[in-house]
Order: C-alpha cells, then structure tokens, then sequence
C-alpha cells in the first residue's frame, strides 16, 4: 500500500492525476498510476498541448481523420475524446467500486468559450451526450458566466467539475449554483456528481508578488502562507453550505456533496517545499490532483496528517493580515482568472496552428 492509498483510507481525500497522454494509457502506465492509488484524472488545454506537440502518438490518426475530410479543430476534439475514452476505461473499474465517488475524468470545454454561458451550455451538453459515460466529468470554468451553465447542467443531472476558482467569494457561488440545480433536478439524484476546482499555487505567486511590493516586514513575512489558508477557508465554507435542512433535503433524494478540488498543486516557488499544496490540505471529502510529479514526490516523502481543518481560525487571521498589509485578494483572484482564461485560450490556439503544421506534414506525405 502507498501513501496515495493511505491519504484515501485514513484520511478521505482522493488523489488524482493531473495530466494524461496517449502513450500512458497505451502503454498501461496510467493503469499503474492506479494500482498505486490515483483514484482519478483531469486533463486541460494545456495539457493537450504538450501532450500532441512532442512525439508522434497522434499522427496516424490525424492522419486518418483528415483523410475523412474533418478540418483540423474537428481532428482535434475527436483526439481528444479518443484518449479521453481511453483514460475512462483505465478509471471505470474506481469508479465501480467506490460507487461512483470516483474513478471521474474530466475534460474542458472549448476555453475560448469562459465568457459565453449560452456557448458553454451547448458545449457541455455535446461532450455529455458524445462521451456518454457515468465517470466523465465535464469542466466549466468557474466564471461569472460559467455560473449559469453549471446551475443548468446540474439540473439536467449532468456532472461537472467546475475549475478556475481563486475567490472564496466566487466559490459560495459556486456551491450555491450547484445547489439550485440539485434541487431543480428531478427524481433520484445519486448519479450526479460534482466538484469544486480551487487552484493554489497561483494565488501564492499573486499574492507573494504583491506582499513583495509593499516590503514591510509584516507582508514579507506572509509569503507563502495565502494559498494554503484560503484553501483551509474554503474548506470550511464547504463544511457549513453541505450541512442543514437545505443539504439533508437534497441528501435525501441520493445527492452527494460537491467535493472541493484543489488543483494548480505544484510548487511554483522553488523555495517552498515541493509537497506544501498536499501536506498542508489533506482532509476529509476532498480531491488534490496533482501532476505525476508532484505525485512522485508525495509518494516519496508527503506527510500524512489531517491538515485542512487543523485550525481554520489561524487560517481566516493569516487571510485578514495579508488583507490589512495592503494586498486585495479580490482582485488578486480576478487577475488569476483572466490570465487562467488566456493561458487556455492561447494554449489552445497554440495546440490547433500546431496541429496545422503537423497536418500539412502528413497531408504531403499522404502524396
């Protein structure tokens, strides 16, 4: 048994991986990222990227969807949801035996679509119905326009995993739009399911950078220390709104609670330790993925403690001082998600003039 079996068993948190690529489900990798204790995975734009610009993995059928006359944003998709199948197969028989808590694979809309609602609805609902699998979760970009589309898609009993959350504001919005879709949802609702992407590293790099800039000795002294408290916060935000008469009547019609997700896990600061964003939220009813190497390193010498509501107050005060040095941690999260917006646009944009490079490679080779 590894650590990754020990954080679920003793302590309730799923580890998932953060990345995939074609090779690793050919060649049963994933499969053994499973065995070790990964219990799902999420995939993004970005990940796409590196995935299908380096090698030659894609190439015979790319080649064979051009071929068929698809132009190379629908050669796109339908790579994606090849390995996208792929990695639900490896991840179906998780998603059995934990009774549908998990064994999930997520895959994002277009990114291009994080401002447009009624865009994202379509879109999510194509990826639903195309896929058509109980562990697919569909990702929603936790904008002010995603709000609508995840309060739809939920009540038409479709899960989502809602990413690209930096505000303890935007995510009370959040769980309050999961909740109103749960309750316009009809009948029984224990195959929907839900969870809450809370991105961590980022928030340190913003803040530390704007506690940098103010120089006084009290914000230095708060480097490193917003990430992990806004996460030990939100946490107990999702504590108090899954609890009540509201959740106990939705509990009794099968529903299941929106699990926070803590995503961006990775060190960014190489002077913090490369496990911090796991040792320090670790609890019960949440999910960190993580990318493989971060993985690696929490298997190889994460702490395993309960970590995430150890002291929730000390976590609120930390908050409130980076707040009284000078530092709006609003507008630190709506940076963050504009620039989380851009990165998966440009990475996309990236991906796909790749791809037509790569398509005119084959195309003359095909001659």
């Amino acid at each position: 048994m590894s650590s990754l079996h020990d954080l679920y068993s003793h302590y309730g948190q799923s580890p998932w991986l953060d990345n995939l690529r074609r090779e690793w489900i050919n060649s049963g990798e994933l499969a053994r990222w499973v065995e070790r204790g990964v219990r799902g995975l999420t995939s993004n734009p970005s990940i796409f990227q590196k995935a299908m610009t380096s090698g030659s993995e894609y190439d015979e059928q790319f080649a064979e969807l051009l071929a068929d006359g698809l132009s190379v944003p629908e050669s796109y998709w339908e790579l994606v949801l090849t390995d996208i199948g792929g990695a639900l197969d490896v991840l179906a028989p998780v998603y059995d035996s934990s009774n549908g808590l998990d064994g999930f694979v997520s895959v994002e809309v277009d990114p291009k679509l994080a401002r447009d609602t009624d865009g994202t609805l379509a879109a999510a609902r194509v990826l639903h119905q195309r896929v058509d699998r109980p562990n697919l979760y569909v990702k929603i970009p936790g904008t002010a326009e995603g709000l609508p589309a995840i309060e739809a898609m939920t009540a038409e009993g479709r899960s989502i995993n809602v990413t690209l959350l930096f505000s303890l504001s935007r995510y009370a919005e959040v769980i309050e739009a999961y909740l109103r879709g749960l309750e316009a949802c009809p009948g029984d609702l224990s195959s929907v399911s839900g969870v809450a992407s809370f991105f961590i590293s980022r928030t340190d790099t913003e803040a530390d950078r704007r506690l940098e800039a103010i120089g006084t000795p009290e914000a230095l002294a708060l480097r490193g220390q917003t990430a992990v408290a806004q996460g030990q916060v939100a946490y107990k935000l999702f504590t108090e709104k899954f609890t009540g008469p509201r959740w106990d009547a939705l509990e009794a019609r099968g529903a299941r609670v929106q699990r926070p997700l803590w995503a961006s896990t990775s060190t960014k600061n190489p002077a913090y330790p490369d496990t911090l964003y796991v040792d320090q939220l670790i609890g019960p009813h949440t999910v960190n993925t993580l990318p493989d190497a971060t993985l690696e390193a929490f298997t190889d010498h994460g702490t395993l403690s309960r970590t995430v509501d150890a002291d929730p107050d000390a976590a609120q005060s930390i908050l409130d001082r980076v707040t009284e040095a000078g530092v709006d941690l609003e507008a630190v999260a709506d940076r963050l998600e504009d620039e989380g917006v851009s990165a998966f646009v440009k990475s996309f944009d990236d991906l796909l003039d790749s791809l037509s490079t790569t398509a005119d490679r084959l195309m003359e080779g095909a001659l």
